[in-house]
């Protein structure tokens, strides 16, 4: 079920969920939650599989009966990853201008950002997991990455969608990098994340940088495993 669907389920069934244009914005989740609400669920706003199972047989016995298939890499059930994806090409703006696409990011989190010169990656995932999990506790301060180290949950394995922490320069600089997981390979982890060559991209991200990996706490809990995909690409080696 893609976004779009599931938008023209929810209408068929008496939820607005606004414009039907396939993104995943907050009426959009206001009505995945009104609809949990009316079924018995976790409102917790995201179309995991419980809630696409009653999507799918609304006047069926409740979802937890109901056996839905593995969800694709970036699913229903990872709205944040999907919003991600999204975003691929996103680029800050050349010399002293700004980007008001990222700016706006920070206004609408009311987290204090006025320059994209200024490492946004924090900002980005900030953005993916607050505008698609507005229940979720972002890790105070997020624009400084290494912060993302004590958000949500431990995701003992990596696996997409997950919050993934790096550090830069040195593990004792305090700076860092975070994205998302989409895949490893032997030599780095490829991670979707911003600022990477001052865009939205997925970059490689070299193991021995990895800090921890986190998974929000009001998400179905992490089922998969890694993914392994081809080297594709240079080393990251300082995400500006």
């Amino acid at each position: 079920m893609t976004v779009t669907e599931l938008q023209k389920t929810l209408l068929a069934l008496g939820f607005d969920p606004g414009p039907v244009d396939g993104a995943m914005g907050r009426r959009t989740i206001a009505a995945i939650i009104a609809f949990q609400q009316s079924r018995g669920l976790a409102a917790d706003g995201v179309a995991g599989p419980k809630t696409r199972a009653a999507l799918a047989n609304p006047r069926a016995a409740p979802a937890s009966a109901q056996a839905v298939p593995a969800s694709p890499l970036a699913s229903l059930a990872m709205p944040w990853l999907l919003e991600a994806e999204r975003s691929i090409g996103i680029t800050e703006a050349a010399g002293i201008a700004n980007n008001p696409l990222i700016l706006g990011w920070g206004r609408t989190l009311r987290i204090n950002y006025n320059n994209d010169e200024i490492p946004w990656c924090g900002l980005f995932v900030a953005h993916c997991i607050g505008s698609q999990l507005p229940a979720e506790p972002l890790p105070v301060n997020p624009l400084g990455a290494r912060n993302w180290a004590r958000f949500g949950v431990a995701c003992a394995i990596p696996q997409p969608g997950a919050v993934m922490v790096f550090w830069r320069k040195s593990p004792g600089s305090g700076l860092g990098h975070v994205g998302f997981y989409i895949g490893e390979d032997a030599s780095a982890f490829h991670i979707l994340g911003g600022n990477q060559a001052d865009r939205v991209s997925v970059a490689r991200m070299p193991r021995g940088r990895f800090v921890t990996a986190r998974w929000p706490a009001n998400a179905p809990p992490p089922a998969g495993g890694p993914r392994r995909l081809r080297p594709d690409g240079a080393l990251s080696t300082n995400e500006q």
